[in-house]
Protein backbone atom coordinates (compact mmCIF):
# COMPACT_ATOMS: atom_id res chain seq x y z
CA UNK A 1 0.00 0.00 0.00
CA UNK A 2 1.29 3.26 -0.95
CA UNK A 3 2.37 5.84 1.67
CA UNK A 4 0.00 8.70 1.01
CA UNK A 5 0.53 12.36 2.30
CA UNK A 6 -1.65 13.62 5.48
CA UNK A 7 -1.24 10.21 7.11
CA UNK A 8 0.71 9.42 10.78
CA UNK A 9 2.35 6.44 11.24
CA UNK A 10 4.94 5.15 13.33
CA UNK A 11 8.83 4.71 12.50
CA UNK A 12 12.61 4.38 13.52
CA UNK A 13 15.10 6.65 12.97
CA UNK A 14 17.58 4.84 10.72
CA UNK A 15 19.97 7.51 10.14
CA UNK A 16 20.93 11.56 11.27
CA UNK A 17 22.78 13.96 9.27
CA UNK A 18 23.69 17.90 9.76
CA UNK A 19 20.39 18.37 7.79
CA UNK A 20 17.72 15.95 9.27
CA UNK A 21 16.90 12.07 9.69
CA UNK A 22 16.27 9.15 7.88
CA UNK A 23 13.31 7.04 9.46
CA UNK A 24 11.89 3.85 8.49
CA UNK A 25 8.23 3.50 8.61
CA UNK A 26 6.17 0.67 9.66
CA UNK A 27 5.42 -0.53 6.46
CA UNK A 28 9.03 -0.38 5.24
CA UNK A 29 9.33 2.59 3.39
CA UNK A 30 12.08 5.33 4.19
CA UNK A 31 11.83 9.22 4.21
CA UNK A 32 13.74 12.22 5.25
CA UNK A 33 12.60 14.26 8.36
CA UNK A 34 14.05 17.70 7.63
CA UNK A 35 16.07 19.47 10.47
CA UNK A 36 13.14 22.11 10.08
CA UNK A 37 10.50 19.53 11.09
CA UNK A 38 12.19 17.52 14.09
CA UNK A 39 10.51 20.10 16.58
CA UNK A 40 8.70 23.10 17.10
CA UNK A 41 11.79 24.68 18.68
CA UNK A 42 15.05 26.32 16.55
CA UNK A 43 17.32 22.69 15.98
CA UNK A 44 21.28 23.76 15.25
CA UNK A 45 22.29 19.99 15.64
CA UNK A 46 19.99 16.96 15.10
CA UNK A 47 21.90 14.72 17.04
CA UNK A 48 20.87 16.40 20.37
CA UNK A 49 16.90 15.80 19.69
CA UNK A 50 17.32 12.22 17.97
CA UNK A 51 19.10 9.04 18.00
CA UNK A 52 19.38 6.07 16.19
CA UNK A 53 16.98 3.38 16.94
CA UNK A 54 14.33 5.96 18.31
CA UNK A 55 10.79 5.00 18.04
CA UNK A 56 8.98 8.52 16.97
CA UNK A 57 5.42 9.24 15.25
CA UNK A 58 5.92 10.93 11.96
CA UNK A 59 3.61 12.84 9.49
CA UNK A 60 3.70 12.11 6.03
CA UNK A 61 4.29 16.23 4.42
CA UNK A 62 4.56 14.79 0.75
CA UNK A 63 5.08 11.63 -1.03
CA UNK A 64 6.32 11.39 -4.27
CA UNK A 65 7.25 8.19 -6.25
CA UNK A 66 10.41 7.36 -4.33
CA UNK A 67 10.54 10.41 -1.84
CA UNK A 68 8.71 10.78 1.40
CA UNK A 69 8.94 13.84 3.68
CA UNK A 70 8.19 13.71 6.99
CA UNK A 71 7.84 15.23 9.87
CA UNK A 72 8.04 14.67 13.56
CA UNK A 73 7.06 18.68 14.59
CA UNK A 74 3.16 17.97 12.69
CA UNK A 75 2.54 15.50 15.34
CA UNK A 76 3.84 17.39 18.42
CA UNK A 77 1.08 18.69 20.69
CA UNK A 78 0.45 22.28 19.76
CA UNK A 79 1.12 23.88 22.79
CA UNK A 80 -0.77 28.02 22.52
CA UNK A 81 1.65 30.56 23.43
CA UNK A 82 -0.34 33.28 25.70
CA UNK A 83 0.68 37.10 24.55
CA UNK A 84 1.22 39.45 27.63
CA UNK A 85 -2.00 41.21 28.30
CA UNK A 86 -1.47 45.07 27.10
CA UNK A 87 -2.40 47.49 29.82
CA UNK A 88 -4.27 50.35 28.21
CA UNK A 89 -3.84 53.59 29.82
CA UNK A 90 -6.45 55.79 30.68
CA UNK A 91 -7.17 59.23 28.74
CA UNK A 92 -6.97 61.08 32.06
CA UNK A 93 -3.51 59.93 31.96
CA UNK A 94 -2.72 62.18 28.59
CA UNK A 95 -4.14 65.30 29.53
CA UNK A 96 -7.26 67.06 28.19
CA UNK A 97 -9.30 64.49 26.07
CA UNK A 98 -9.55 66.07 22.93
CA UNK A 99 -12.08 64.40 19.82
CA UNK A 100 -11.30 64.05 16.62
CA UNK A 101 -12.60 66.74 14.18
CA UNK A 102 -10.64 69.54 16.82
CA UNK A 103 -7.49 68.11 16.75
CA UNK A 104 -7.52 67.22 12.79
CA UNK A 105 -8.80 71.29 12.53
CA UNK A 106 -6.09 72.51 14.59
CA UNK A 107 -3.40 70.39 12.38
CA UNK A 108 -4.89 72.19 9.33
CA UNK A 109 -4.94 75.46 10.35
CA UNK A 110 -0.87 74.85 11.35
CA UNK A 111 0.20 73.23 8.35
CA UNK A 112 -1.65 76.14 6.37
CA UNK A 113 0.34 78.66 7.97
CA UNK A 114 3.59 77.11 7.87
CA UNK A 115 3.25 75.87 4.32
CA UNK A 116 2.14 79.46 3.60
CA UNK A 117 4.68 81.50 5.01
CA UNK A 118 8.05 80.90 4.01
CA UNK A 119 10.85 80.99 6.89
CA UNK A 120 13.01 83.89 6.87
CA UNK A 121 16.69 83.58 5.59
CA UNK A 122 15.74 80.14 3.60
CA UNK A 123 15.40 82.92 0.38
CA UNK A 124 18.12 82.55 -1.93
CA UNK A 125 19.63 85.09 -3.93
CA UNK A 126 21.28 85.11 -7.02
CA UNK A 127 21.50 82.01 -9.67
CA UNK A 128 22.67 79.31 -7.38
CA UNK A 129 26.25 79.69 -7.85
CA UNK A 130 28.55 80.54 -5.37
CA UNK A 131 32.26 82.23 -6.26
CA UNK A 132 34.82 82.13 -3.45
Amino acid sequence: MATVAGEIHKGEVTGITNFGAFIKLENGETGLCHISEVSSEYVKDVKKHLEIGQKVDVKVIKADSNKLSLSIKACEEKVEKKRPEIKKTSSKSYGVKKDFEKMLSSFIDNADDSFQKPAKGNRRKGNGYNRK
